[in-house]
């Protein structure tokens, strides 16, 4: 089974790629994880449906080949590290590559949100975007050690 990120937006900086290219790194062979790039939209006078429409087609040709879909939205559930261990550990039992998608500065589109498998949350904080895609990457790769009796995660 193979995960990726699936981000709307620009390059991000060097620190956050930093970061989670040395997430990526520690990932397992079988579950190799993948941060994809999708083009964010050009504002100018579009309305933020047309932007976020326009960004939906970028996501879904990124998305192709990808059973299951995880959207992050801030009205999303709430999961404990433990929890998305939990879910991640089924996910590899059913079989199929998982996407999450950071959608952009607007959000993500209703439509593609009413596509996925799931909606989940980071936290009840608002974050700066790249700043999701590193921490995403670090709670993926803890899920993973959950799963795999690794020492990295301590539970109290």
């Amino acid at each position: 089974m193979k995960l990726a990120i699936v981000a709307v937006g620009n390059k991000s900086p060097a620190w956050v790629s930093a970061g989670c290219a040395e997430y990526l790194k520690r990932m397992p062979r079988e579950l190799p994880l993948s941060v994809i790039e999708v083009k964010a939209e050009v504002r100018g006078a579009k309305s933020r449906e047309q932007l976020l429409a326009a960004e939906r087609t970028r996501l879904l040709a990124a998305l192709q080949g990808f059973r299951r879909l995880v959207v992050l939205d801030e009205r999303g559930s709430d999961l404990s590290t433990l929890e998305l261990a939990q879910r991640l550990a089924g996910w590899m039992q059913a079989g199929g590559d998982t996407a999450f998608v950071i959608g952009s500065a607007d959000g993500v589109d209703a439509a593609l949100k009413q596509q996925a498998d799931e909606l989940i949350r980071l936290s009840r904080l608002t974050l700066p975007h790249a700043l999701a895609r590193l921490l995403l990457c670090e709670q993926l790769y803890r899920a993973c050690s959950v799963i795999r009796n690794h020492p990295y995660h301590r539970e109290d």
